[in-house]
């Protein structure tokens, strides 16, 4: 029945119709055990990168070794916004190996998503500290709390409602861009879509099902992002 549906459709034949639907699970399987577990650990990672940075952005400069790891994080930031991901994560995997380093494919990919996950969201972090008042730094350094308990304590539940939206947005476009490691070779979800538009020299119905199993799943990410962001605004003061 599904595949007389797809048959009727303009573009589509009887062989297209079968592509389509023997695709599906294998392009549905590699999203869900390599594309996402990918993202989240890349994400993860980035969070990790992200928050230093912005807290060695946002901190009062103090001392000669501050100053130099503030610069270093600068250039970082230049570099990894200033370069598409897709060469980074070449250099990364293609790269290294010149030098001596050879990584494998999905731990080169999910340091490259890393690295670019944390200059970008870096800025959205510090945004988000520095949109809390001043005033609320003073107070905890008034009740005796240090600069990391003032942080822990009282910035960063603030800070963390308003990074919310930009973040899943982040997330959402990271999990979009693993397509990108199957430069590296990852097999994530459209280099199975590749490996079978290859196998059948017919690309345009793969290529545009592997379109909606993205939309699919991040019409999912969609719907968990608003009702995340719903259940923060409960706690914003009106």
């Amino acid at each position: 029945m599904l595949n007389n549906f797809l048959a009727s459709l303009p573009f589509m034949t009887d062989v297209r119709a079968e592509l389509v639907i023997n695709g599906f699970l294998p392009m549905v399987k590699a999203a869900v055990l390599v594309s996402i577990p990918l993202a989240v650990v890349s994400f993860i990672f980035g969070m990790i990168i992200a928050i230093g940075v912005a807290l060695l952005r946002v901190t009062p400069v103090n001392g000669w070794l501050h100053r130099v790891l503030l610069a270093i994080a600068k250039v970082y930031i230049s570099i990894i916004r200033g370069t598409p991901m897709l060469v980074q994560i070449s250099v990364v995997f293609y790269g290294l190996p010149a030098l001596g380093i050879f990584i494998d494919p999905i731990p080169a990919a999910i340091i490259g998503f890393s690295l670019n996950v944390g200059a970008y969201a870096s800025e959205t972090v510090r945004a988000a500290i520095q949109s809390v008042p001043k005033g609320q730094w003073e107070a905890g350094y008034t009740i005796g709390m240090t600069y990391m308990q003032t942080f822990r304590r009282i910035i960063a539940p603030q800070a963390f409602r308003v990074a919310v939206p930009p973040l899943s947005n982040s997330f959402i476009g990271l999990f979009k861009d693993t397509s990108l490691a199957s430069v590296v070779t990852v097999t994530e979800m459209f280099r199975v879509a590749q490996q079978i538009a290859n196998s059948s020299y017919d690309f345009l119905p793969v290529y545009i099902e592997a379109g909606l199993v993205y939309w699919c799943f991040c019409f999912v990410l969609f719907i968990i992002q608003a009702r995340v962001e719903k259940r923060l605004d409960r706690y914003v003061a009106r």
